[in-house]
């Protein structure tokens, strides 16, 4: 497994990172999640093949996938050798002041997270979204705050638009305070808007790209009009992949068509396209079964040469972004 910076930091991590959000408590919401046992396994592979860098989230399974991440880390490797990213944003709790990006959310779900994790510090602390009800001084003083206190060594953030994105960072910038250094947003061979504004942003500021759903939510890794459980019970997959957009099926078809001349999966395939932006730093995959940590694997390894990424990407049309 190759290893590489995250954007011009001096932190290296692999070329693959292993997304936690499918292990945790069974939740109306996420009734496919797996729980500790069927994660060690997982978890281990992935550290066997040289994979280091682990993300979640506090919303991910109510709070139960960062307990079980942080179970599982414990057991891998001495702390300083793996780089453990989690998020803030989400809903955790009722009430007006349980989510969001406000200085009182950010300092207490550090907290909560660092419990959770069982760990004094994270490598990566993400905004998981963009908050339109909170200055953004008052978010970026409160994570430089809690990058100062030694909560978190670096700060991101995910999807917004890339406007949003450099108002927060000028904030930042102004004030002397820690700015983000990677992006976690979403980019596949189904979803390509990014390639707009906001990859050719982190381009130039030199900022990590970590794309989540590098296989748009399954749709990728099989013939078109194939589905599975979870496809069919989740709400997110629901809204961003299981109604056609743009020219989903002839994208799917083209994967299809690549990968049996390649003779491997179509997962490979896919995760190799992503792997081949030269923005990307680290795709996150998101492992419920081991033969998607064995594919994402495999795709490290794989190069596409320049008429197989032309013929993945002509399909493509364009449409209205999804996923802020």
């Amino acid at each position: 497994m190759d290893i590489t910076r995250l954007g011009r930091t001096g932190l290296q991590v692999s070329r693959i990172c292993f997304g936690c959000m499918s292990f945790g408590k069974v939740t109306d919401e996420r009734p496919w999640v797996l729980g500790l046992e069927e994660a060690k396994p997982m978890f281990e592979r992935a550290w066997e093949a040289g994979i280091n860098f682990f993300d979640t989230a506090n919303v991910y399974a109510a709070g139960s996938s960062e307990e079980i991440t942080g179970q599982v880390i414990k057991d891998l490797a001495p702390r300083e050798e793996i780089v453990l990213a989690t998020k803030v944003f989400g809903r955790m709790r009722p009430g007006p002041n349980g989510q969001g990006l406000s200085r009182g959310a950010i300092m207490s779900e550090i907290d909560n997270s660092l419990r959770r994790l069982g760990t004094d510090y994270v490598d990566l602390y993400q905004i998981h979204r963009f908050d339109p009800n909170t200055p953004v001084e008052e978010t970026m003083e409160a994570l430089n705050d809690v990058v100062r206190a030694g909560k978190a060594r670096y700060i991101g953030a995910s999807s917004m638009f890339a406007w949003q994105f450099s108002k927060l960072q000028h904030a930042a910038e102004l004030n002397g305070w820690s700015k983000f250094v990677s992006m976690q947003n979403q980019v596949n061979l189904v979803y390509r808007e990014e390639e707009r504004e906001m990859l050719p942003l982190c381009r130039e500021e030199g900022i990590a790209v970590l794309p989540w759903s590098p296989l748009g939510g399954g749709k990728l890794t099989r013939p078109w009009g194939t589905e599975t459980k979870r496809v069919s019970t989740d709400r997110h997959n629901k809204t961003m992949y299981e109604q056609p957009r743009g020219n989903d099926k002839a994208v799917v078809e083209a994967v299809e068509q690549v990968a049996k001349e390649r003779g491997v999966p179509m997962a490979q395939i896919a995760m190799a396209w992503v792997l081949a932006k030269p923005e990307v730093t680290s795709p996150i995959v998101g492992i419920s079964k081991m033969g998607h940590l064995e594919d994402a694997i495999a795709a490290a390894d794989l190069k596409l040469s320049e008429n197989e990424i032309a013929t993945l990407e002509a399909p493509y049309q364009s449409f209205a972004v999804t996923g802020f």
